[in-house]
């Protein structure tokens, strides 16, 4: 969500001379909210937030604290319901079983990194800094194998009909193949320092994640590997074979890389906050990508705010991916579509594991554990970002845009985070309306979905205006102005300096891995309708990233613009891939407001401005015949209606004669009417 507005000194000091007793001299501004990032800032509880910039029911999460952790690195559910968590204070292996937390062993390492059902249901783990891997027996854990070379064994893996178990080690980046006896020899060994990820597809593939350049290797027999992909980055954190063997890889880029401190004392100083050590803290960048069995790469999602730190592949045939900064989860499907699914209070998302009939998200900084519940839920929320208006502010009518049945409500105050001297929530809202939080700088607004779990938002929008302040001048610079059609904040009460236009400029970005020649088709429709109308012609070639629409013929109203994107003429039919984007609200109006029960008592003018689709943004008045415009604000004193009645005082005009006056009004798109009215 971006935050604009465009202020006249002329406007600020002719509405001071007109509308001296009144206190809102600067224009209705809004705040508007259609996009993922508009919506992501905020508090999610049980809900989502996905890339098309729709809020709906998320993850409903359970939390249970770990009092003994700090940080959670792997996890592991048991056919009877419990789950096994191995974890980095101390390398303790816990058991969560029916709300409660035992510990099962103490293995005195830094980390439980890895834990997997191998021979006949053994569990086995794997640790660092000591390099072991374990087996628990007799509800302890015992030494299983020694692997020579390795100091930090990061991942584990077992293939069932090889009866085998693989470990990804460090600091020589080796992979080790184990036998239930406990015999372990170097399957492969790569240039990298270490090797922090493996898998194993269902042909017998397996697959290892380097550190600390990020390769994904392909090894089909001992010593036989090739590099399936070089992310560029500085590590391959976790991988994941679906049962098709489709592989999915999360690969990082962190500015700090990978360092193993030393093990910790026994009063647990130097013990590290989560699973990248001294990288954790730090923000990277994340990526996640899905290859074909026969190796051919489609990256899915980049989150160039914060690294991944787990992944897990769900029953629903999404990859979620769990992140290492501010603790939330993602859930991305086969199209690249991702949603933010969790935003938990924690800093770090340790393990994840979202399918079968235990699922659960295991957190870092504190250790928390989060059994899924389901989706949504009676407390589902979505808390918005703290919106700042500059100044203390007024706000007027909010509407939205929804599917279902939602409840809004909101929340103001003068201090950047909400404390004690907020207002309260508001009463919760079904339908749009005023504001009725008190003025303040500060503005939240929140949403329930407890009553309708399949409803979902798609925008939210506000009016405001804010204290006047005196208006001071610098810098000033001629300058051809750029359209603002992007702003989430729009002015209205100010000078138009544009004229309606008709026709409407659409453009997109495109990324092209590939290079290929696109060609673009564009449809539209009416907000509120489903259905689709082709904006472009059968036989029109698009092939820019920019279109002009010519929207006369249209009636007026809300609409949305669909691009759908196609390699169609660099390829033959049945290799032709397509991708579809939608815009935000595109306002239509290509028709003048009107005025209604124009009138004049005194030296008072009245009447009503109305507009078919709205708001009104601009009334003015002016001597018959001269182009000296003066503005004022309507009875509310905000522009935030498709009708808005007005009560002037001209008398700064006219002096104390007879007079001819014209009245222009303005509605959102520029638009405008006059009409005279006659002073005696």
């Amino acid at each position: 969500m971006k935050l604009s507005s465009s202020f006249s000194a002329s406007l600020v000091a002719i509405g001071c001379l007109l509308l001296a007793a009144s206190s809102s001299a600067v224009g209705t501004r809004r705040i508007t909210l259609d996009k993922e990032a508009d919506f992501k800032g905020g508090d999610l509880k049980g809900v989502a937030v996905d890339s098309r910039g729709s809020v709906r029911a998320g993850l409903d999460l359970g939390a249970l604290p770990l009092a003994e952790a700090t940080s959670v690195w792997s996890a592991l559910p048991q056919k009877d319901g419990s789950v096994l968590l191995g974890t980095g204070n101390e390398g303790k292996l816990l058991k969560v079983q029916a709300g409660a937390v035992s510990v099962v062993a103490d293995t005195k390492a830094l980390a439980i990194t890895s834990l997997v059902t191998a021979w006949g249901g053994t569990v086995v783990a794997g640790t660092l800094p000591d390099g072991k891997v374990l087996k628990l027996e007799h509800g302890k854990l015992v030494e299983l194998a020694t692997l020579k070379g390795a100091e930090h064994v990061f991942s584990l893996a077992f293939d069932a009909k090889q009866n085998a178990l693989y470990a990804a080690t460090g600091p020589e980046g080796k992979l080790f193949r184990i036998t239930a006896a406990g015999a372990a020899q170097v399957y492969f060994d790569a240039e990298e320092q270490h090797l922090m990820s493996v898998a194993v597809a269902p042909d017998g593939s397996v697959y290892a994640g380097a550190s600390d350049k990020a390769k994904l290797y392909k090894i089909t027999g001992p010593g036989r590997a090739n590099v399936l992909y070089d992310f560029g980055r500085t590590e391959v954190r976790a991988i994941a074979v679906g049962p098709k063997g489709d592989v999915y890889a999360v690969a990082n880029d962190l500015k700090t890389g990978f360092t193993v401190p030393a093990k910790p004392s026994r009063s647990g100083e130097g013990a590290p906050a989560g699973p990248t050590a001294t990288a954790s803290k730090a923000k990277g960048k994340g990526t996640l990508y899905r290859f074909t069995p026969d190796g051919l790469p489609d990256r899915l999602y980049d989150n160039d705010d914060e690294h991944f730190t787990s992944l897990a592949l769900g029953d629903d045939g999404r990859a979620y991916v769990g992140t290492g900064v501010e603790g939330r989860v993602y859930a991305v499907d086969r199209a690249g579509r991702a949603a933010l699914v969790a935003d938990t209070d924690e800093r770090q998302i340790g393990a994840l594991v979202m399918s079968g009939p235990t699922r659960l998200v295991a957190a870092s900084d504190p250790a928390v554990f989060h059994a899924l519940k389901g989706i949504g839920g009676p407390d589902a929320v979505w808390t918005s970002k703290v919106f700042d208006a500059g100044l203390r502010a007024r706000f007027g009518r909010m509407a939205w845009e929804a599917s279902g049945k939602l409840e809004l409500s909101t929340r103001t105050g003068n201090t950047k985070e909400p404390d004690d001297t907020w207002s309260d929530w508001s009463r919760d809202v079904d339908q749009p309306g005023p504001v009725a939080s008190p003025p303040a700088r500060f503005f939240q607004v929140r949403a329930r979905f407890g009553k309708d779990p399949g409803a979902e938002l798609t925008e939210f929008e506000v009016a405001f205006v804010t204290d006047n302040l005196r208006a001071t001048i610098d810098d000033v610079n001629a300058r051809p102005r750029r359209d603002a059609n992007d702003d989430a904040i729009k002015t209205s009460g100010g000078p138009v300096t544009r004229k309606p236009e008709s026709k409407l400029s659409i453009s997109w970005k495109v990324d092209n891995p590939d290079k290929d020649e696109m060609r673009y088709r564009l449809s539209y429709r009416l907000v509120g309708t489903n259905t689709w109308y082709d904006l472009t012609r059968k036989e029109e070639l698009v092939t820019k990233e920019s279109y002009d629409w010519d929207t006369s013929a249209l009636p007026e109203g809300r609409y949305r613009v669909r691009v759908r994107a196609t390699d169609e003429l660099a390829n033959p039919p049945d290799r032709v891939t397509h991708d579809d984007a939608e815009s935000g609200i595109v306002l239509v109006d290509n028709t003048p407001p009107r005025i209604e029960n124009l009138r004049v008592t005194g030296r008072r003018v009245q009447g009503v401005a109305l507009d078919g689709v709205g708001p009104i943004q601009r009334i003015e008045v002016a001597l018959a015949g001269r182009d000296e415009w003066v503005p004022f604000y309507p009875k509310d004193g905000i522009f935030d209606e498709a009708r808005e009645e007005f009560d002037v005082d001209v008398t700064v005009l006219s002096a104390t004669g007879p007079a001819l006056l014209a009245i222009r009004v303005y509605d959102d798109a520029n638009n405008f009417v006059i009409q005279n009215v006659a002073l005696k």
